[in-house]
């Protein structure tokens, strides 16, 4: 791993490193502006102002320093100010800020097609295009779905977040604000009940998914009529939940019966969050599409679809494109995060330090029998589920005001998607935390 830093940076602090109380007084004037101009639409967890980072640090706007969980929700991967990436966006804005690829031949385009093509999942040769984020990454999938098997209809799965824009929203079903007032949406979407963590948990069989299938097909839909379902290997936003043995491949083969595509969107999940490159690589599925963003340029907008050649050389010039999408900035930050991630061994310390943390976790939760529903995930793609949304709220809470950033997901789960980076002794100091934080949530909430 990269052993330069800033040097505001010093290695030798402990971190967390707090000077103020929360909210400092810098972080409340940037509150007071943010209330007065910004979108109310935006859900903020706490005050936190951020200022700067490097690794799995983060500061403030005042000064204090935070031990980041929550890497950006995924996206810096390869943790705030990887050297290596720093140093490809700047070299590549010196040359050339912005030319479209949409109507042109940018070079670092077909570059960044190339590395996501050679890692991709598929046995099959595939094609990419790229976008400006995991929304248009599936918005982009969408058409294509349609459009290569004319058929009208889409599947998804309850608790699903394929993001906000109009299509994309339509095949999210995590919460029900993100529909209302928007309707109607776009037709042809049915959702499916995914995995259920409990059954998982318990070693169960869980035929929920394929029985709903059947009724579906048995009753409303041909699956003949189904171009493609979407599904996220591990569900994100609806609670960290990892299917059981099995599951994916046997959805593979509904979908292998009817014609019917399988589109992974590891916007999320993916980009070695799991410790593979590929989470659905765990699984030795193999899909159709595969949908990718957030850690894919360490915090640059990204994103793109992989899709198998045969089926993305179906549609035509000016079927689809984006003005930005695969700009060359955001691409010279994406090249290098995957040689980073590849080269650095951060699929491995995924690995080890997601076993380190889910194992302290569980310690945690032998302790808090009746607070902690479940400790589930894979690599450093981690859930805690709590037996009330209010203590989730309130673990959240403790641990941003001991330092530690983190963020809820579902409707009573803690996830924690630190930087690939992090090291033993930042996962120790981080599991620290979690255990004051819900000690403390526990006693508050009686």
């Amino acid at each position: 791993m990269a052993t330069s830093h800033p040097e505001w940076y010093d290695p030798a602090r402990s971190v967390p490193h707090l000077v103020t109380e929360l909210p400092g007084p810098k972080t409340q004037e940037v509150l007071d502006r943010d209330n007065a101009v910004t979108s109310p639409s935006l859900p903020r967890a706490y005050p936190f102002a951020p200022k700067r980072g490097f690794g799995s640090t983060i500061e403030d706007v005042d000064g204090n320093l935070f031990l980041d969980f929550n890497a950006g929700i995924a996206v810096n991967s390869t943790g705030h100010g990887h050297p290596e990436v720093v140093t490809a966006v700047q070299e590549q804005a010196a040359d050339i800020l912005h030319y479209s690829a949409s109507d042109f031949f940018l070079p670092i385009y077909s570059q960044m097609c190339q590395a996501l093509a050679d890692s991709a999942p598929m046995s099959e040769p595939t094609r990419v295009f790229l976008t400006n984020s995991g929304a248009e990454a599936v918005e982009g999938a969408l058409k294509l779905a349609r459009y290569a098997t004319g058929r009208p209809y889409v599947m998804s799965f309850y608790g699903a977040f394929h993001g906000r824009t109009m299509g994309a929203v339509s095949l999210t079903s995590s919460k029900p604000k993100y529909h209302a007032k928007f309707g109607p949406l776009l037709p042809g979407v049915i959702h499916i009940p995914y995995a259920d963590p409990r059954k998982v948990a318990a070693g169960e069989q869980d035929e929920a998914t394929f029985e709903a299938l059947d009724t579906i097909f048995d009753h409303d839909v041909d699956p003949q009529e189904v171009a493609a379902i979407f599904v996220e290997p591990i569900q994100g936003e609806g609670g960290y939940i990892v299917p059981g043995e099995g599951w994916l491949a046997k959805l593979r083969e509904v979908c292998d019966e009817h014609g019917i595509l399988l589109i992974a969107d590891e916007v999320q999940c993916g980009m070695g969050r799991t410790g593979k490159m590929w989470a659905i690589e765990h699984t030795g599925v193999e899909p159709d599409v595969l949908l990718s963003a957030k850690g894919i340029a360490s915090g640059l907008p990204l994103g793109a679809f992989i899709a198998k050649a045969s089926l993305m050389e179906k549609w035509t010039a000016g079927t689809h494109g984006s003005t930005y999408g695969g700009s060359p900035v955001p691409c010279a930050a994406g090249l290098a995060t995957i040689r980073v991630i590849q080269e650095e061994g951060l699929l491995e310390n995924a690995t080890a330090r997601g076993e380190q943390i889910a194992a302290g976790l569980r310690e945690i939760q032998a302790q808090h029998p009746e607070a902690i529903v479940d400790v589930r995930g894979v690599g450093l793609m981690l859930g805690v589920e709590f037996a009330t949304p209010e203590l989730m709220l309130a673990v959240e809470r403790e641990a941003f005001e001991r330092g530690l950033l983190l963020l809820g997901a579902g409707t009573s789960v803690v996830r924690m998607s630190p930087p690939l980076v992090l090291t033993q002794e930042e996962a120790s100091t981080g599991l620290e935390i979690i255990a004051e934080a819900i000690a403390a949530a526990v006693a508050s909430q009686g």
